[in-house]
């Protein structure tokens, strides 16, 4: 049974309890199995064992909603048909169920059902041919660079013969996947480890085509603004699914023909639609609302990049970088150079400093050099000190920094930028169509319009440092940049990216003896994302970063301590209140990580009204909710929560510069979900609540993923966990989805925050989890939650 509840009301519903049979019937007992705190059971005549009543009968339920999610209660109702016999008792279990639900909560309801897209059904290809279709602006001459430049290394491998025969892999490739990873198998395993990635891509990928179960056909329109293009409704493309980019392309055909397939670029992605372009013998004979079908295809450039990094490696010998071994003089110390550093705070953390004396001195060489640090540790700003001190101290110096996405590659131009002439850096950016490049880095990037040019050989050898995302590092192998003209390659993130990814501005472009590598990151964060569970089983999941900090020795404590001439561990945080991060310390960093933060700003939020404790900024708020899915988005959402999270968005700026607090912004504010679908949903209630409220630039208030808040912080953090059932927690597991069973998802969400952290969820399903397990009982031991008060005292004693 079921009862819907507004928020804040009382709700009365009547249980009727109805004797169907012939013989009468004694109704004597009824009782909640659960303790209950938020329902109560009444009756007009006040049955017990004492005052048995004999049926028909009706049972008032009161419901007194005070916080929004679900409230269940299984009752149990006893009778007799003898009264004079006491062991002919039976019983009857029912459940019930209300719901407590805002107008907020009704509008962000599923839009339908969820029916989930089945993989269509193999059928054999017919012979056709593809008609191109006209590519986005300055695309066609970017291709020309990355693939007919070099296009040995770039060819259009198919699967190798293994991997094609009907039954399955050949016992050579299980063998050679199931060994030990060495430089003998190197190139030959991480090859076939992409071949299986790729292949789960274009399995994945084949589930969007139209038509489908939810599609019988898909329907095309003309663009209002560019008669050349065609637009074509993609429910869910906004949040990848599929993952579609401009430059990419999909195949179409008017439906019920055969023999030629149009090949369509995207030219643009909106937010439930992509703008394509097709050739003109499709658009002569075009009219609105025309109906085809539609194949999605899988964009292999990132893929052939990679391939391609794998093979040269093994050709340029990059054995001594890829499995270091210890030196011979190993005892002997190496001399480093006294600095005076840019940033001057540096000079006060010694793990900092030290860590920039040995990469300028190239102390490390052959073997890359490793910077691990903890959240909030400083790992970008060492980096980019280490690069401004080679620049200013080596003549000579070609620097190459990468990072694995656009947002990080940014974020360590501009800081180079802060001290370096803008003319002896270039951003090479990755994305046709960037529009928040500005200031310093627009003047010093590929930009001119909105296309990309790649600069001339000459021109881009004449530059001091370069930077650039990790794939995108591709084009200057493309570009025939030769191999050792890099003096010094830096990769920040390195813990985030695939293996393969970290090879592309190393192989062909590095010399393995004279060249020094850097890698920063943290393995105790997030890691690689992978499609394919084979890769993931066989170690591709694992990162450079984490290999070589697991299994090489000289990366090992020396003497109980993490900083020498291979590697420096950052323990210092300069980033938050001790309170949040205690509980991560415990779990991931031996407790060796020490605050350092602001003192005013890291105790910001410690007198704000709605703590449960003072100076104690962590709160965990109790919400039994429910995860939904809708249509044919497999993404979870999770309304209670959305509602709990909005309700503290208003608190937090309606109280702003009140009681001694900080004045804040919603820019000052990030909230982080691990289902896309969530995002949405927040994104959609805060649009509302900032048009109700009047709040300005609400706009501004981070809303994501843990991948997009990764290496980010906020003053203010709030995280949404989602999971309300336990059901779904094992796939969550699978995929590398969600928060619970993923420590490393996990750590980066509770690690953005500065001064406050909001973390809401469902503890009964949290507490399943070893990690979360520790995160709420720490949480509740404050923060005296609505879901501790209403469940049964047992089970609250088991937090």
């Amino acid at each position: 049974m079921f009862c819907f509840c507004l928020f804040f009301k009382q709700c009365v519903v009547n249980l009727n309890v109805e004797n169907t049979g012939k013989e009468p019937v004694y109704f004597t007992y009824y009782t909640p199995l659960h303790w209950l705190r938020d329902i109560i059971l009444k009756d007009e005549y006040n049955v017990t064992k004492k005052n048995p009543l004999c049926l028909h009968y009706e049972i008032q339920v009161h419901i007194r909603c005070s916080l929004v999610g679900f409230y269940p209660a299984t009752l149990a109702f006893e009778f007799k048909p003898d009264l004079q016999l006491s062991s002919a008792a039976f019983h009857i279990v029912r459940f019930i169920e209300a719901q407590c639900i805002t107008a907020l909560g009704l509008e962000l309801a599923p839009i339908a059902p969820y029916k989930p897209r089945s993989l269509p059904a193999w059928t054999p290809e017919a012979n056709f041919t593809i008609v191109d279709g006209q590519k986005p602006e300055g695309y066609q001459c970017l291709l020309n660079t990355l693939l007919n430049i070099h296009t040995s290394g770039l060819a259009n491998t198919a699967s190798p013969p293994s991997l094609s025969a009907p039954q399955g892999p050949a016992l050579y490739s299980l063998a050679l996947l199931e060994s030990p990873l060495s430089w003998e198998n190197y190139s030959e395993r991480f090859q076939l480890l992409l071949y299986l990635e790729e292949r789960q891509m274009e399995v994945d990928i084949k589930r969007y085509n139209i038509p489908n179960s939810e599609k019988e056909h898909a329907v095309m329109v003309r663009d209002r603004n560019n008669k050349k293009l065609l637009v074509l409704e993609v429910p869910g493309v906004s949040e990848n699914r599929p993952s579609v980019l401009r430059g990419d392309s999909l195949l179409a055909y008017p439906a019920g023909e055969k023999g030629e397939k149009y090949c369509g670029y995207v030219h643009s992605v909106q937010l439930e639609s992509v703008k394509l372009g097709f050739s003109s013998k499709l658009l002569d004979r075009f009219v609105d609302n025309m109906k085809f079908n539609v194949e999605f295809t899988v964009n292999r450039l990132t893929v052939r990049v990679q391939h391609r990094a794998a093979e040269l490696a093994s050709t340029f010998r990059l054995g001594e970088v890829l499995f270091p071994a210890a030196p011979a003089d190993s005892s002997q110390k190496p001399e480093l150079p006294q600095l005076r550093l840019f940033d001057s705070k540096l000079e006060k953390n010694p793990e900092q400093y030290q860590a920039v004396q040995h990469i300028v001195a190239g102390s490390s060489k052959p073997a890359p050099y490793l910077v691990f640090g903890p959240p909030g540790t400083g790992k970008t700003v060492t980096l980019v000190e280490a690069i401004k001190q080679i620049e200013k101290t080596q003549a000579s110096c070609h620097i190459l920094a990468c990072a694995p996405s656009n947002s990080a590659a940014d974020l360590l131009c501009n800081k180079i930028l802060e001290h370096v002439d803008e003319h002896k850096v270039l951003f090479l950016a990755s994305r046709f169509v960037y529009m928040d490049i500005v200031g310093f880095l627009q003047a010093c990037s590929n930009l001119v319009g909105d296309c990309y040019l790649f600069p001339a050989k000459e021109k881009l050898m004449g530059y001091s440092i370069m930077v650039t995302t990790l794939l995108t590092a591709g084009r200057f192998v493309s570009g025939d940049i030769p191999d050792g003209h890099f003096t010094h390659v830096f990769v920040d993130e390195a813990g985030h990216a695939v293996e393969t990814e970290c090879l592309v501005p190393l192989a062909g472009l590095l010399n393995a003896e004279s060249g020094q590598v850097v890698l920063a990151g943290d393995p105790k964060q997030l890691g690689p994302i992978l499609r394919s569970p084979f890769a993931l089983k066989y170690g591709m999941g694992v990162s450079l970063l984490e290999r070589m900090m697991n299994d090489f020795a000289l990366y090992q404590k020396d003497e109980g301590v993490f900083n020498n001439r291979f590697v420096t561990k950052l323990l210092r945080n300069y980033r938050s209140h001790p309170a949040i991060l205690k509980v991560p310390n415990e779990l991931f960093y031996d407790e060796e990580l020490q605050c350092c933060a602001d003192e005013m700003l890291r105790n910001s939020y410690c007198r704000w009204e709605y703590l449960k404790k003072e100076n104690f900024p962590v709160i965990f708020k109790g919400v039994t909710g429910v995860d939904e899915r809708e249509a044919s988005s497999p993404s979870f959402f999770n309304i209670a929560e959305v509602e709990v999270l909005m309700d503290y968005v208003k608190k937090l700026l309606q109280t702003h510069g009140k009681r001694g607090l900080a004045t804040i912004s919603p820019r000052d504010i990030g909230i982080i979900a691990p289902y896309r679908k969530q995002v949405q949903k927040i994104r959609k209630a805060l649009e509302k609540v900032g048009k109700d409220f009047k709040f300005k630039d609400i706009s501004t208030l981070k809303v994501g993923s843990v991948e997009e808040f990764q290496g980010q912080e906020r003053r203010v953090i709030m995280v949404s966990t989602v999971r309300s059932s336990p059901n779904y927690v094992e796939i969550d597991k699978q995929f590398n989805l969600g928060f619970v069973k993923n420590e490393k998802r996990f750590n980066v969400a509770v690690t953005r925050a500065k001064a406050l952290l909001i973390v809401v969820g469902n503890p009964r399903v949290l507490n399943a989890d070893p990690t979360w397990a520790r995160y709420v009982s720490y949480g509740l031991e404050t923060e005296e939650s609505a879901v501790q008060q209403h469940l049964d005292p047992e089970w609250r004693s088991d937090l």
